[in-house]
């Protein structure tokens, strides 16, 4: 028999969850099965998967050591890593990073310890802050992610309770997350709400965005503002309300206006040899905009948390430097045809056809500003296949 004990961290959660993590060798079906036999108590008492656990909890379980034998995080690499870690805020519950276009926030295949988590735990574990050998189901993360290619403001969780608080505030809609970005062509209002529907693929790690609901789509809203246009280009701030998958340059290309340096949802070849070789979009802004200053994170109300504009790599070379811009980038008349999608009563001799994707509502052009139904791109470059906006 083994005895778990479940700390301040563990504290908060249902008993299936704690176990998935804290016994990591133990399969999922066996889990309930013990429980559901008296193999696995709470207290020394019958427990259900669904109890919620309470600091000083004990938890008996009557199972093989074997169970027990699983792959452990590698400790060593917590003190071998020299964080690189750019702290915009900081108090004991949450930590704030800037986090540079082309830095991971999580690992994959090729990137296991020069990820941002890692840095952010290897900095917290330094500073005396986390233990990943005193805890049993906790380890800081991330509430918030942005794409590989995207810089920008990322939050971090430094205890369970500050994890749980900050995502259901995000869950709330009450934090406001700001961007800055660069677009083709100039839009014809300084500021508008656009809403649509978008359909994620996540075998092309690609969305679609639809005027009309589809099988699976979710809605969204993205809010902008034109700072400034120039040379046929502009400068937003765009709140995204909803945050979906790539929803800033899913959405603004569905309106004929993609992001400079998306090559996928755009054609980024003239942009690459101006310089924008991934999307020009940074997370500049948050604000917690709580209902109430009740619980763990209620100081945080009302607080505003913005990088200045030159930490922004695209925005002063907007206003310095000549940016071509593509003429094919023209807002055309648009149709209604009988199957609701919406398509272009013309197109620009420099329009650049998509070729059509799975789902797809039809061929996405780049002619017009709502010239099709569907965003959906090709799988273009590879930039940016991770993250959010």
């Amino acid at each position: 028999m083994r005895i778990l004990t479940v700390n301040h961290n563990d504290a908060g959660q249902r008993l299936d969850k704690f176990l998935s993590k804290a016994v990591k060798g133990l399969p999922m079906s066996l889990m309930y099965k013990f429980i559901r036999t008296k193999k696995i108590k709470r207290n020394r008492a019958r427990t259900e998967p669904s109890v919620m656990l309470c600091e000083g909890d004990e938890i008996q379980l009557f199972i093989k050591d074997e169970f027990f034998a699983s792959p452990e995080e590698d400790t060593g690499a917590l003190s071998r890593i020299r964080p690189k870690i750019e702290a915009v805020y900081e108090d004991e519950n949450i930590l704030l990073v800037h986090k540079r276009p082309g830095v991971l926030v999580h690992e994959d295949d090729e990137a296991q310890d020069n990820t941002l988590i890692m840095h952010i735990k290897a900095y917290l574990a330094q500073k005396g802050e986390y233990d990943p050998t005193s805890e049993q189901s906790f380890a800081p993360a991330l509430c918030n992610r942005i794409d590989r290619n995207t810089g920008g403001i990322v939050i971090a969780a430094k205890n369970a309770e500050a994890l749980r608080v900050m995502n259901q505030k995000i869950r709330d809609d009450e934090v406001r997350k700001f961007y800055y970005c660069i677009v083709h062509g100039e839009l014809p209002r300084r500021e508008d709400t656009l809403r649509a529907y978008l359909r994620k693929d996540s075998l092309h790690n690609q969305v679609e965005v639809t005027d009309t609901p589809l099988h699976g789509s979710k809605d969204i809203i993205t809010k902008y503002r034109v700072i400034a246009s120039r040379g046929g280009n502009s400068l937003l701030e765009v709140e995204l309300v909803t945050g979906r998958t790539h929803q800033i340059r899913a959405h603004l290309s569905h309106i004929g206006h993609p992001l400079l340096g998306d090559g996928k949802y755009g054609i980024n070849r003239a942009d690459a040899q101006a310089g924008y070789k991934y999307q020009a979009l940074y997370a500049r802004k948050l604000i917690f905009n709580f209902k109430d200053d009740d619980g763990a994170l209620g100081y945080l109300k009302g607080r505003e948390v913005v990088l200045p504009d030159d930490a922004v790599w695209f925005y002063d070379d907007f206003f310095t430097r000549d940016i071509p811009s593509d003429p094919s980038y023209k807002v055309q008349p648009r149709r209604e045809q009988k199957d609701g999608r919406v398509v272009s009563t013309k197109t620009s001799t420099h329009s650049k056809s998509y070729p059509s994707t799975k789902g797809a509502g039809c061929s996405h052009t780049r002619s017009g500003k709502q010239g099709h139904n569907s965003s959906s791109a090709p799988r273009g470059n590879g930039r940016g296949r991770r993250g959010r906006p």
